[in-house]
């Protein structure tokens, strides 16, 4: 936590967190005021009901995102991103501007077109806000750096909402609405000036300025990879979960808890305090890296945690006039709605977060701006959806917490559908539980495993973990060399299959498989990637490491690129390990939350490469602890 916090100290960091959150707080300081001027006031201006032009304000708003992101997509990759953040900020203080006339002269069209005016500014600002983070931080912060944005992004929410609707209600609502909207766009252009030079992508680039070529366009960048597409998916999934949670407060704490505004407010509240807490937990719980396993786990609390909200909800309130928010807390059960809520939003953060580093890590760098830019106009439509369907439902005769439990059904679908398409997402989880509950993993000389380009690591064979355990601490995927006996066992075939092991046998056993996976190895190095070997050739049933076998040279004068060696402490004698008679003959022996290390050594250079050298290596490492 204090690795992730140390960023808030560092300009390539901290002018622009601050740009994002004055920015967010703007947004909805000058929303909400429009909302609850036009609730309360709204035949000052037409005779419109005022629910029309409450939905009227959320579709202005969300408009600029369908028309504007994929040009604003291109913007970004084809500019330098400090300078246009800052360009993005003389926007905002253009239509704050604007909007401060629109007040003085009591203008709802002018106020309308200031908040469309403010989507187009988002819109706008949008793909740049994503694509600069990975250009500032290194692969190590990204999670860090995200879980600080999206956790900043939400208190910002809660408290631009908030500060619009305490101003534009007190005396002279207008002008504060004014002057408070302005200043934070000012601010936020001085905070820009700290930003530093994010260099552009793809400065060559010609811009198409038909929104739906381009936006077609932008959809062929995000299905290039599967992953990010399916990611970017999961991400706008996620708007639609909160944009059908978040917009039932109003009615639910009206009609279920019985409160007033302040009740709504309550619900926002701890709700935001959720979001914020699960995106901070993200670097502790991923140790730094971009840990897909809290991916599963925040679905799996999505859904469980909105059931629960399901079942746990009041009937009805009970009563005409509205209670007080002391009154509805000491009602029965009004807690455990708190509490449910609070949960949503943890395991909210926990989902959303490694999937935003994910997108910003494995998008081409020439496309990424446009790739985020595909991921907000999802998300706008995602978000529409929901709107569209919360009204129907309501209109069908659903109360709210049926609306609850539908989502928290729907929530489980669509999990599952992603996780069956990508299993990738269910082999981080089962690698990450295993690391939380059975282990407790430390690393020693984890960076000496190489950020980037090829290399091979070479680690003793303790148990039918290792690869798992490695998995789970290495910031980079990592193809393993296997026995196909150990290949084809129940549930480890799964992992390694979906990690793309690499099966081999002996020579004698099977010589064509053998020359494949040689091949198979010289094409994963060629490609820069990390390939991890076992070479004993077999676990130890003595807890003492056996002959490292000529394989590993072999790899070698194929592909001459470093070779790390790694050892695996304490895990002899655990259920995994063939101490004392087969594997897993005495489950939990060693009980849960048990320490298991791996340590790593600085890479040897492919000339100094033997199996003797690299096992006395491993041995050094490795120590008296088995």
């Amino acid at each position: 936590m204090s690795h992730q916090l140390s960023l808030m100290r560092q300009r390539r960091f901290l002018p622009f967190f601050l740009t994002q959150f004055l920015g967010a707080f703007n947004d909805n300081l000058y929303k909400n005021a429009l909302v609850v001027l036009l609730t309360f006031e709204a035949t000052r201006y037409t005779a419109l009901a005022p629910g029309i032009l409450v939905n009227l304000c959320a579709g202005l708003f969300i408009l600029p995102f369908f028309l504007f992101s994929a040009t604003a997509g291109q913007i970004a990759d084809k500019y330098e991103k400090s300078r246009l953040i800052r360009f993005t900020k003389v926007l905002e203080i253009g239509v704050m501007l604007l909007a401060s006339l629109a007040f003085a002269l009591d203008s709802l069209a002018l106020m309308l077109t200031c908040l469309f005016l403010m989507g187009a500014q988002s819109a706008l600002f949008g793909p740049v806000k994503y694509a600069i983070l990975p250009q500032h931080l290194g692969d190590d912060e990204l999670i860090g750096g995200n879980a600080l944005v999206e956790a900043g992004t939400f208190v910002a929410i809660l408290v631009g909402t908030l500060a619009g609707g305490v101003l534009v209600s007190a005396p002279g609502g207008s002008v504060w609405i004014s002057v408070t909207a302005l200043v934070l766009a000012i601010l936020g252009y001085v905070s820009s000036q700290g930003i530093p030079v994010a260099p552009a992508a793809s400065p060559a680039l010609r811009i198409n300025w038909n929104p739906l070529t381009e936006t077609w366009r932008g959809f062929h960048f995000t299905r290039r990879n599967r992953t990010v597409f399916l990611s970017i998916l999961g991400v706008s999934w996620f708007w639609f979960y909160g944009a059908l949670l978040l917009s039932q407060f109003p009615a639910y704490a009206k009609d279920m808890l019985g409160g007033d505004a302040h009740t709504v407010v309550l619900l926002l509240a701890v709700f935001s305090v959720g979001i914020g807490l699960g995106s901070l937990l993200c670097e502790r719980l991923s140790a730094g890296k971009v840990e897909l396993g809290l991916v599963p786990f925040g679905s799996i609390g999505l859904t469980l945690f909105a059931l629960d909200l399901w079942w746990s909800s009041p009937l009805a309130a009970v009563g005409e006039a509205p209670l007080a928010l002391g009154q509805v807390l000491s009602q029965p059960g009004v807690w455990r709605v708190v509490l449910d809520l609070i949960a949503i939003g943890t395991f909210g953060g926990f989902f959303i977060v490694p999937l935003y580093a994910l997108i910003q890590s494995r998008s081409e760098q020439a496309h990424r701006s446009r790739i985020i830019a595909g991921n907000n106009i999802l998300n706008a439509l995602f978000m529409v959806v929901a709107a569209g369907m919360g009204a129907g439902l309501l209109a069908a005769g659903f109360s709210v917490p049926q609306l609850f439990l539908v989502t928290a059904i729907l929530n489980a679908i669509v999990a599952l559908y992603i996780y069956t398409v990508v299993p990738e997402f269910a082999l981080r989880f089962l690698v990450w539980l295993l690391v939380h509950t059975v282990y407790r993993l430390e690393t020693e000389g984890i960076d000496n495993i190489p950020e980037r380009g090829p290399a091979v690591l070479v680690c003793n064979h303790v148990s039918f973990v290792d690869a798992m355990i490695i998995m789970a601490a290495s910031r980079r995927p990592v193809r393993f060399v296997m026995d196909r006996r150990i290949f084809s066992m129940p549930l480890l075939s799964f992992v390694f299959r979906v990690s793309g092991a690499i099966s081999i046998a002996s020579a004698k056993d099977d010589p064509a498989m053998l020359e494949r996976a040689f091949d198979e190895v010289a094409r994963t190095l060629d490609a820069g990637e990390l390939v991890a070997v076992f070479p004993e050739g077999r676990i130890t049933d003595n807890g003492e490491l056996y002959p490292f076998r000529p394989g590993i040279r072999r790899i070698v004068e194929r592909s001459p690129v470093p070779v790390v060696p790694m050892a695996l402490r304490g895990l002899w004698g655990s259920s995994f390990s063939r101490k004392d008679g087969p594997a897993m003959s005495r489950p939990l022996r060693r009980g849960i939350l048990s320490r298991v290390e791996l340590a790593v050594g600085t890479p040897v250079p492919p000339a100094q490469v033997s199996p003797e050298y690299l096992q006395q290596q491993v041995n050094t490492l490795r120590g008296e602890l088995r």
